[in-house]
């Protein structure tokens, strides 16, 4: 949990540096972009062993396994759109970067991906087992 609150701290300060007086630039640039997808993957990493050790060494099943698939294919996502125009994939060229409603709305989905993700790998109730009686409460109840 300790990783959880860390990662959502240096993601809060990746988003919105000026909180610490940090911010330097009027845009959002390379290095804050990577603060926060920094911080995000420190989250999601917290928070997927925080799920494993309520797990308690349950068998993986079909839901987790696709969970845990799905909390990095969401995190990869959310990286590659924060990045999109460094990376050329976006709509606009390097002198003028510009983190637009697209990157914005591709940034929420992915990490609401990842959060499915960490839905689907929370282990779900254990089913109850109904025990048959014992031969030897069996034999004395028959007494």
């Amino acid at each position: 949990m300790t990783l959880v609150l860390i990662g959502l701290f240096i993601t809060i300060i990746g988003v919105e540096p000026d909180l610490l007086s940090l911010d330097r630039s009027p845009v959002v640039g390379f290095v804050q972009i990577g603060v926060w997808s920094t911080g995000l993957a420190i989250l999601l990493l917290g928070a997927t062993l925080t799920v494993r050790v309520v797990r308690n060494s349950r068998p993986n099943s079909l839901r987790s396994e696709v969970g845990v698939r799905l909390i990095a294919t969401g995190y990869v996502f959310a990286v590659a759109a924060s990045f999109a125009d460094f990376l050329g994939i976006g709509s606009h060229t390097l002198p003028t970067i510009y983190f637009g409603p697209v990157q914005v709305i591709g940034l929420a989905l992915s990490v609401l991906t990842s959060l499915l993700g960490l839905i689907l790998y929370w282990p779900s109730r254990a089913r109850r087992v109904e025990h048959a009686p014992s031969p030897a409460a069996a034999s004395a109840s028959a007494d």
